[in-house]
């Protein structure tokens, strides 16, 4: 170990005016080491000891991110400074290397203890202390108080689409039910005014049996609509003409669940001289199977979407699984539904052969969400919206695309930077694209990529095909 002169600390930007005894006091305390290339200068994680500044040579820095070293800078610059950086924020916390420093190639290191590096800082610019303290820890709270806040915010959007969603079909299962009721006891008294009069059990099952075999309305929803029309026409005009009275209210109804001449021919051969009690019967009965249709087709709708939201969530599942990135997509797809309105086309292009991904499945669905919700802002509510993945070597990708307005040139390297944003203020946080990138880079060991141009913005998120251990962590 050799120490390093005033006049040579006076040469670096970050010592340069500091007046001759704090450069004295410096040199008395701090030592210079002598680094062959590869050689470690100091590891993450370990205790910052010292704050490291580069004579000469070349020093790298990187971070280890879920168990891949991700590089951050790379300098042959004198003066470029790494280590413990922050040592002069509180005594009391005990501080580590939050990178690693590396020489690249043969290098002279000035390190000076962490505990004088502190105290000069403090003593020698007690304002400044302060107020970097303060811009350190205030960042810091505020990051994790709008994060958080981003996260409840996204919530209630979800909650909101899912709500408005859920309403429709409730609705119509409510309005079905209610008219369900009035439906089966008229179905009730045409059946006992039948009875008295006259019409045998035979004709009453021959009734019954033909309701039972009648197509349904599926056959009537493959007709294009001047089919249906023609059919209640005929239908209407065959009522009236064998003294149904009321016969075109009745028509309509009848051809929805698949009714037509010939089945009212057989009405007729069954029911005799009772034709219009039995054909108002029998409307009875298909208006009633037909509210049961819907009641049916609404809840259905309801579990669908219930089941998006609990793929969406991922309540129901261990943190960390292997997931199908089909079904975590169309879920957010689901959830965003009302958000997308009905100028934006969604596209999807899933590879089929795309194996199942370990991952945190809710907190990917955050990325889709934020990725999505960003597309949706630059479209201005009309164009396309594409979702595709695809396999590239051992990773998945996910890209997400739409046709808006792009990203201006001068933001993409800054898009993922905290707080950083390009809407209006009070229209975002600037914390999205960090929240995605963290959740994708720190939690899965991937990566966030994105092209843009006007008419064509594509993100891409990369994510490991084999499990990561620092992922259960």
């Amino acid at each position: 170990m050799s120490t390093a002169s005033p006049g040579e600390l006076r040469e670096l930007f970050l010592f340069e005016d500091l007046d001759d005894d704090k450069l004295g006091w410096l040199s008395r305390y701090g030592t210079v080491g002598e680094h062959p290339a590869g050689d470690l200068i100091c590891a993450q994680g370990d205790p910052a000891e010292f704050l490291y500044v580069l004579l000469e040579g070349e020093m790298v820095m990187s971070q280890n991110v879920r168990g891949h070293t991700v590089e951050i800078n790379r300098t042959s610059r004198p003066g470029t400074y790494g280590g413990a950086v922050q040592a002069y924020l509180d005594d009391q916390i005990e501080q580590k290397y939050a990178h690693t420093l590396r020489a690249v190639r043969p290098s002279r290191v000035f390190a000076l203890p962490a505990r004088k590096f502190a105290k000069a800082v403090r003593v020698w610019f007690p304002m400044a202390t302060h107020l970097l303290a303060g811009v350190f820890f205030g960042m810091n709270n505020l990051r994790r108080a709008v994060d958080q806040r981003e996260r409840l915010t996204a919530l209630g959007t979800i909650t909101a689409g899912l709500t408005h969603e859920l309403n429709n079909p409730a609705a119509a299962a409510a309005r079905a039910s209610a008219e369900l009721g009035d439906r089966l006891l008229g179905a009730q008294r045409r059946l006992a005014d039948l009875a008295a009069q006259g019409v045998d059990c035979t004709h009453l099952s021959a009734l019954v049996t033909l309701r039972t075999g009648l197509p349904g309305a599926a056959s009537t929803a493959r007709r294009d609509p001047l089919e249906v029309s023609d059919a209640e026409d005929e239908l209407g005009d065959w009522l009236d003409g064998h003294g149904v009275p009321g016969g075109w209210d009745l028509a309509p109804g009848l051809v929805a669940a698949g009714f037509g001449t010939a089945e009212a021919d057989e009405v007729a051969a069954a029911a005799g001289e009772h034709l219009p009690a039995a054909m108002r019967w029998l409307a009875e009965v298909l208006e009633v199977a037909q509210l049961q249709a819907e009641i049916t087709e609404a809840m259905g709708r309801i579990t669908a979407l219930l089941d998006s939201a609990r793929q969406y969530s991922q309540l129901d599942r261990a943190a960390y699984l292997r997931a199908d990135l089909r079904e975590l997509l169309d879920s957010t797809l689901t959830m965003l539904k009302r958000k997308i309105g009905a100028g934006v086309t969604v596209r999807t292009d899933y590879d089929a052969d795309l194996p199942a991904v370990p991952v945190y499945a809710a907190e990917l669905n955050q990325v889709w969400t934020n990725l999505i919700v960003n597309a949706l802002y630059a479209m201005r509510g009309a164009g396309t919206l594409t979702v595709r993945t695809a396999r590239e070597n051992d990773h998945a990708v996910v890209e997400i695309g739409d046709t808006g307005t792009g990203i201006a040139e001068e933001h993409l390297s800054r898009i993922f930077t905290p707080f950083f944003t390009t809407k209006p203020v009070g229209q975002g946080t600037g914390l999205g694209l960090d929240i995605s990138w963290r959740i994708v880079a720190d939690r899965h060991g991937g990566d966030i990529r994105v092209e843009s141009r006007p008419g064509d913005t594509r993100f891409q998120v990369v994510l490991p095909l084999t499990e990561q251990p620092a992922a259960r962590e």
